[in-house]
């Protein structure tokens, strides 16, 4: 079973490397390609997700070469997951864009572009070392900064351009780590070098390094205070984009790497538990804020990715079972709403030319599917029962109760209560009321676009289910056993299920 592991990487590889030869103008050339590769990935990830129950690890040698001297990718419980994350979000943002890239020329650069990150985001979960894990990164933000410049305009390009300033000064923090970490341990395999950690007293090291990856992956993931970058480049790419940055992107590159390297390489301690919880309730408090005051729709969106990161990066920094489960919950959950409330926004803006809430009012009547998916994610990201968002904010509210961190589970709920201020302001200005004589001749999105809609509004109304028993053990408790199982964890089963 694990010969499927490289296809992750492969398959989208092949494809962008496929359509400037074939995709030149042939638009089905294009367009089928992007669908066929991410549907075939999303589908090989739950496929994955279910086999992986009948064992532990999946690791496969490139070359033969066997770790830790060879090149490694490893599929467990937290990889999975984020595979199934990654994908599902990855193709139901293809099957959107085949009919809001008719407004855009370069049709086939841009599915390149994007099947390049595809590929850089499943090698970051996938890579079994942490050079690999550098390589993948920077394949994917290379490929994220042409995609948010893809419009060419000014703005447009300006913050591309800041991103990519941004994001290169993150990944020099996460190479300096990454040489202090290899210049102690002389090896790159993650799972080696957790167990020779494991061995040996490094503290001041372990400091140090701590301090690059949190400074590199926290601005990967947008964290207060390296947020600065996220406010400009997530409204001005375009709107499938968009919704692949905050939905994914941020996780995989964030989030993700930053959790994989601190649980299962360096080791989870209280003081790196306060660190992250300071963090967390930081990012929540100061991205809802700035989110409330905001009247560009896209915008106000951005800011609202920074406070529910910090609900994700909370819930892991409590370090417990039910912190771990609710933080990679809600991880999920963002995932999903996030995407969809940018999608929708693309639908608004492609529809009436605007962005400004001030400018909009009873789309509602026009953009009834757009008007109801905006409704079912609006109430998702404000925690409001029983949509997919209430379930993991609740449990990571229960798990600072647990823990005995009040103040947390109190800056949490009253995040909750201005979220849902700040998208009450949302239906109202532009879905509810009357409809301007301006905007009386706007006009639904077409079948495509709404599918891909619908389908990630389902999951937002249904999504809290996988919080049962059954699912959960399924879905959610492998990749929590990962990151509890700690760098002994990691070590341990990659040893004993090197092929």
């Amino acid at each position: 079973m694990w010969h499927v592991i490289p296809l992750f990487i492969a398959l989208p590889l092949a494809g962008a490397f496929l359509l400037p030869v074939l995709g030149r103008g042939r638009r089905w050339v294009s367009d089928g390609v992007s669908l066929a590769v991410t549907v075939s990935l999303c589908l090989g990830s739950f496929w994955s997700l279910t086999k992986l129950q009948e064992s532990a690890v999946w690791v496969y040698t490139v070359g033969g070469w066997k770790p830790p001297f060879g090149i490694s990718l490893v599929l467990d419980g937290l990889s999975a997951f984020m595979l199934v994350t990654v994908n599902l979000v990855a193709a139901a943002v293809v099957l959107y864009a085949l009919r809001y890239l008719d407004a855009f020329t370069g049709r086939w650069q841009f599915h390149c572009l994007f099947l390049l990150m595809v590929a850089g985001m499943n090698g970051v979960v996938l890579t079994g070392d942490l050079f690999n894990l550098f390589v993948t990164l920077e394949i994917a933000a290379v490929a994220s900064y042409g995609l948010v410049a893809f419009g060419t305009e000014r703005h447009e390009l300006e913050a591309a351009f800041k991103y990519a300033v941004m994001g290169s000064i993150g990944s020099l923090f996460i190479l300096l780590g990454l040489v202090l970490l290899y210049s102690y341990t002389s090896t790159l395999n993650m799972a080696d070098m957790a167990a020779y950690l494991q061995a040996r007293e490094s503290g001041s090291l372990k400091g140090i390094v701590l301090g690059f990856f949190i400074l590199g992956f926290g601005l990967k993931a947008a964290l207060v205070p390296f947020h600065a970058w996220l406010p400009d480049a997530h409204p001005s790419a375009p709107a499938p984009i968009s919704a692949m940055l905050s939905g994914v992107l941020i996780k995989s590159l964030g989030v993700y790497a930053l959790c994989r390297v601190i649980f299962c390489v360096l080791g989870f301690t209280p003081a790196i538990s306060e660190i992250l919880i300071g963090l967390g309730i930081l990012s929540m408090l100061i991205g809802v804020v700035l989110a409330v005051g905001q009247w560009d729709f896209k915008r106000l969106l951005a800011y609202h990715s920074i406070s529910q990161v910090g609900y994700i990066i909370l819930g892991v920094g409590l370090g417990t079972p039910l912190g771990l489960a609710a933080g990679l919950f809600h991880l999920f959950n963002h995932s999903i709403f996030k995407s969809l409330l940018f999608l929708d926004s693309g639908v608004v803006e492609q529809a009436t030319g605007t962005r400004d809430l001030r400018r909009l009012g009873g789309l509602n009547h026009r953009l009834p599917v757009t008007g109801g998916t905006t409704l079912a994610a609006s109430m998702a990201i404000a925690g409001i029962p029983p949509f997919n968002g209430f379930w993991s904010k609740l449990l990571v509210i229960l798990a600072a109760i647990q823990a005995e961190h009040y103040w947390a589970a109190f800056w949490a709920v009253v995040v909750s209560v201005l979220t849902l201020a700040s998208f009450t302001k949302v239906l109202k200005y532009a879905f509810l009321g009357d409809l301007p004589e301006r905007l009386r001749n706007v006009h639904e999105a077409p079948v495509s676009m709404r599918t891909a809609l619908v389908i990630l509004a389902l999951i937002c109304v249904v999504g809290g289910v996988l919080w049962l028993p059954e699912l959960r053990s399924w879905f959610l408790d492998p990749a929590v056993g990962v990151l509890g199982a700690g760098p002994a964890g990691m070590a341990e089963s990659l040893v004993r299920y090197w092929p």
